[in-house]
């Protein structure tokens, strides 16, 4: 019975995690997947201010041909250590020291988009708005919170693009209260360029977590088509076999 209750226990963690940030409204993330144009900036993106501290053990550098760059490209602009094209975009960073200096240890990211998803919508929606929703916080050890994640441990990597955020709180005539996050100090990027960079990092982080996919969707649709094919040609046949039964 402990075994069980156990088990229970651990199936369960996930979704109370997830249904915390149910409440929060999820804006919807652009799809660009099969735009290799904005993947391969959102690789760009992810190796430069997420992969100091967060990996992506499950993919492979060369797996980044997909996406429409060489193997040059890659060993040029995605690999600043001794790595070589074959290996996984692990880190540096061990768990211990991770868990010493931030509290906890930065997940891998290379499933975090499906992961996240929920209710509330899709792991890219979750990525999205997440990633956009930090704002100043004295009062948390790094000096950052998030509307999303509520005490996250994580600092706003990407503030110098997006500017320094806060959260304002205003009460309206029912007495309800209302929370906003306001730009105080803007940064390198206007915020539409932001929200463009950020799509692209949230599309580069969903296609580590099933690189396949465009070519799963590809070989489901030719499927669709050929037995539609047969169908017709199975339905004539039939009727020319049947018809001088009926």
């Amino acid at each position: 019975m402990k075994i069980k209750n156990l088990i229970a226990a651990v199936l369960m963690v996930p979704a109370l995690a997830f249904a915390s940030g149910d409440a929060v409204h999820l804006d919807k993330a652009p799809n660009l997947q099969g735009d290799n144009a904005a993947l391969q900036n959102g690789a760009r993106l992810f190796v430069n201010y997420c992969q100091s501290c967060h990996g992506a053990s499950f993919i492979r550098y060369e797996k980044l041909l997909d996406i429409g760059l060489s193997e040059q490209q890659i060993k040029d602009n995605l690999m600043f250590t001794g790595d070589k094209i074959g290996d996984t975009m692990k880190i540096a960073m061990r768990p211990d020291e991770a868990k010493k200096w931030f509290g906890a240890t930065p997940p891998d990211l290379t499933l975090v988009a499906r992961g996240r998803a929920s209710e509330a919508g899709s792991g890219a929606d979750w990525l999205y708005t997440y990633l956009r929703s930090f704002y100043k916080d004295d009062a948390r050890p790094t000096g950052w919170n998030n509307v999303v994640f509520p005490n996250v441990g994580m600092p706003n990597v990407l503030w110098q693009l997006q500017g320094v955020q806060v959260l304002e709180s205003s009460t309206d005539d029912k007495g309800v209260e209302h929370k906003k996050l306001v730009l105080a100090e803007p940064g390198q990027l206007t915020p539409e360029q932001f929200d463009k960079q950020v799509a692209d990092l949230t599309a580069f982080i969903v296609w580590m977590g099933e690189p396949g996919a465009g070519t799963r969707k590809a070989i489901g649709f030719g499927v669709l088509v050929f037995l539609a094919v047969l169908f017709v040609a199975a339905y004539a046949l039939k009727k020319n076999y049947w018809k001088d039964i009926h």
